[in-house]
């Protein structure tokens, strides 16, 4: 006879901080909701969606470890930002009080842009490794590259099943720029138990008790906007510049996740995370871009928000 242990079904999540965020900060800004995502509600959700496909009672699924991974600026440099410090602390609290572990590291500078370096490889080691020693029987994924199947994969050969919960959406801003973010879609058909969020958040979007439970109450999210998931690249590009100028060009260069606008008398880099409206795998030399000039401490310019024509 089998005991309540062996019946338990122990769940591992992993955070993708920057995607999560991205995901938040489209429903609180962009979507109709105007709602943030609730970490404790989300928790609930994910605990019920893995009974569901496992076809098990709900009180024997257990939500065992959380991480959440993203990189952040060193407490020197977030201490220049304004309050960027005082909110990410804040946001550490919510984490913490609801039982996430949270793994940060140093953003690194490149062609004097802060990006992350590293962080995927770090979440998907992470993750391996828990799922060897703590016996994991599901690992949710919040995350959307494809970078993490071979993840996905070695967690297959362990036995152990994979959720991913993804979200595909798209957005025309005030300026009527076009903004679009997809899920990989090698990722959804390696997982064991693809979710696709964006869809089950539409169809059930007249189910207030399903939004209750999976978001912040308005009023709530409100007075939290500036404090729940604070992006360190957004709050310092907003210091960075003033000028909304939207300047007409054509990348003439694209490599290694970096692009090169054509504008006289010295051309414009930008990073990936600099595009606006598509993925950089979806952009060709040539392609016309309309961008917002930023200036770098040291005087040099570059795109600071890259839109494809």
């Amino acid at each position: 006879m089998t005991n309540g242990f062996d019946n338990l079904i122990r769940i591992g999540v992993f955070y993708d901080g920057n995607y999560f965020s991205g995901v938040s900060n489209y429903y609180n800004y962009q979507h109709s909701l105007r709602r943030r995502i609730s970490i404790r509600g989300l928790h609930s959700f994910i605990k019920q969606q893995v009974a569901e496909s496992l076809g098990t009672p709900a009180s024997l699924s257990h939500i065992v470890d959380a991480h959440y991974f993203r990189g952040r600026l060193p407490a020197q440099e977030a201490a220049q930002k304004g309050k960027l410090l005082y909110y990410e602390r804040l946001f550490d609290d919510i984490l913490m009080s609801e039982g996430v572990t949270t793994h940060y590291l140093p953003l690194k500078e490149t062609f004097y842009k802060k990006v992350e370096k590293g962080l995927d490889v770090w979440l998907a080691l992470e993750a391996f490794e828990m799922a060897v020693y703590k016996k994991f029987s599901v690992v949710v994924l919040l995350a959307g590259d494809g970078d993490y199947v071979p993840l996905v994969r070695k967690l297959n050969t362990l036995g152990v099943r994979v959720m991913v919960l993804g979200w595909d959406y798209e957005y025309t801003d005030d300026e009527n720029n076009r903004y679009q973010h997809r899920v990989s879609r090698e990722l959804l058909t390696e997982a064991t138990y693809p979710v696709r969020m964006t869809e089950l958040i539409n169809d059930r979007r007249n189910d207030e008790d399903f939004l209750s439970q999976l978001f912040l109450q308005k009023s709530r999210a409100e007075t939290q906007e500036r404090t729940y998931h604070t992006d360190a690249e957004e709050v310092e590009e907003e210091e960075v510049y003033e000028d909304e100028e939207l300047h007409s060009s054509y990348v003439f260069s694209l490599k290694d996740g970096f692009g090169f606008i054509k504008h006289p008398p010295n051309n414009l880099f930008f990073h990936y995370t600099n595009l606006q409206d598509c993925n950089f795998e979806d952009l060709r030399p040539g392609d016309p871009v309309r961008f917002v000039i930023g200036e770098k401490e040291d005087g040099q310019e570059y795109a600071v928000r890259v839109y494809r024509n």
